[in-house]
């Protein structure tokens, strides 16, 4: 029966990942429990389990007096010298109890005490697996669907996809598999609590690393990520290889690495671009697909003011201003866009050339972006493009030079094609 229990705790450790000590462990407080339901009292008893037998010893600590006041915690000198005749009063005699003899309620205990115990300690493997995993992507099952909030089997156990973290537009049905961020570990009284995340930025990241070699081996690095999830995200990379370019290397050829992600997101738009240490030629990047003519910075408010050409300032503003949002995120600069009529009446009005102007907004404090009124959505955000002149590479929809290399399907435009549909959707708005 010892070698059957010693079997079963090795089984328990190896299916469920339960050290064998904390089983161990729970069946020793198990037992004094049991003790307490019959004696009332733990005070004085002692359980010991021979890990390597799987003996189970209980006994009874009890004093050896001269008159006997307390029957569970002290013995008649006579009664102890029958089983050792050395002993003396104010000596301990150690009473061998058989667990066997435990009444029902006191075995139920027992019982209930064990499986608690396995219970916390299978999640408390549960939590350890899953706290180091926090910000990876996994790859699970929809089990259910209540009230909005996704339920996915992670095997031993489920995780939750909320609401708030779910990609707007997108539908779970059970069996749908997706890839997922592990947002956060909670701890809570009935197990962990794994929250999931689709809609974070930190999915593209690890999508990203999963995708492009380059990344994984730190060779490009993503400097920063702005996302408005379903809809389009902004990712800044950079190449500690001169050798290596990080547009191309996030492309991948014929665009087969970025288009897998954007199927991931199911069709979310993803915008490349390169980081700059200049400020100013950064902004200007994470402002494509729109040219920029000339940027000026504020150090001091960590604020820019972007000039761009008439026809592309619907394009770079972009759709209820998204563009414009995410590259200010993306830079976490304030910026401020203006056509170059705008600008050239803006500097009228105040009386002064480029220059001066250059100087008087470098230390003066800059004026913030106004994206909340946004322009029409110019019909040139159609397309399918990669500009590497803009420093800049899109995919899932967005203007530039055409990707017919990369997508059989796509339009091929020239740019005096989107200065026209520019121009005329300026026109018509």
């Amino acid at each position: 029966m010892n070698e059957e229990f010693i079997l079963a705790l090795k089984q328990l450790e190896s299916e469920k990942g339960i050290p064998e000590d904390v089983i161990i462990e729970a069946l020793e407080t198990a037992l004094v429990s049991s003790y307490k339901k019959n004696f009332g009292t733990t005070q004085n008893v002692i359980v010991e389990i021979n890990r390597d037998t799987g003996e189970i010893s209980l006994a009874a600590e009890k004093e050896v007096v001269d008159e006997v006041f307390d029957e569970n915690t002290e013995i008649a000198v006579e009664d102890a010298r029958r089983e050792n005749p050395r002993l003396e009063i104010g000596d301990i005699y150690y009473e061998k109890i058989d667990p066997e003899k435990f009444g029902r309620i006191a075995a139920q205990t027992a019982r209930q005490v064990v499986i608690q115990r396995i219970k916390d300690a299978e999640r408390d493997v549960i939590y350890d697996d899953y706290a180091d995993r926090e910000n990876e992507i996994i790859t699970c099952d929809v089990q259910r669907v209540t009230k909005g909030n996704v339920f996915v089997d992670l095997g031993k156990t489920e995780a939750i996809l909320p609401v708030s973290e779910q990609i707007q537009g997108e539908s779970y049905h059970q069996g749908d598999r997706y890839k997922m961020l592990v947002l956060e570990v909670n701890k809570q009284p009935k197990g962990p609590q794994i929250v999931l995340s689709r809609s974070h930025p930190n999915l593209v990241r690890r999508l990203f690393e999963l995708e492009v070699p380059e990344i994984h081996d730190g060779i490009v690095e993503i400097f920063s990520i702005a996302r408005e999830a379903g809809s389009r995200t902004k990712i800044a990379v950079f190449s500690k290889d001169e050798d290596v370019d990080p547009l191309g290397a996030c492309v991948g050829f014929k665009g087969s690495r970025v288009k897998t992600i954007v199927d991931e997101l199911h069709d979310e738009k993803i915008d490349i671009v390169i980081w700059e240490k200049d400020i100013a030629a950064f902004i200007g990047n994470a402002l494509s697909p729109s040219k920029v003519v000339e940027v000026f910075i504020n150090q001091r408010e960590k604020s820019a003011m972007v000039v761009v050409p008439d026809y592309q300032l619907s394009l770079a503003i972009g759709k209820e201003g998204q563009n414009a949002r995410l590259a200010a995120k993306l830079t976490n600069w304030k910026i401020d866009i203006k056509s170059e009529t705008q600008f050239d009446e803006y500097l009228d009005s105040l009386g002064m050339d480029g220059d001066d102007f250059r100087t008087y907004f470098e230390n003066t404090q800059a004026e913030a972006p106004d994206v909340s009124a946004a322009d029409e959505y110019s019909p040139v955000e159609e397309k399918i493009e990669t500009n590497e002149a803009d420093n800049f590479a899109s995919i899932g929809g967005l203007t530039g030079m055409d990707l017919s290399d990369l997508f059989k399907d796509a339009d091929s435009s020239s740019e005096e094609d989107y200065e026209e549909e520019a121009e005329k959707a300026e026109e018509d708005e």
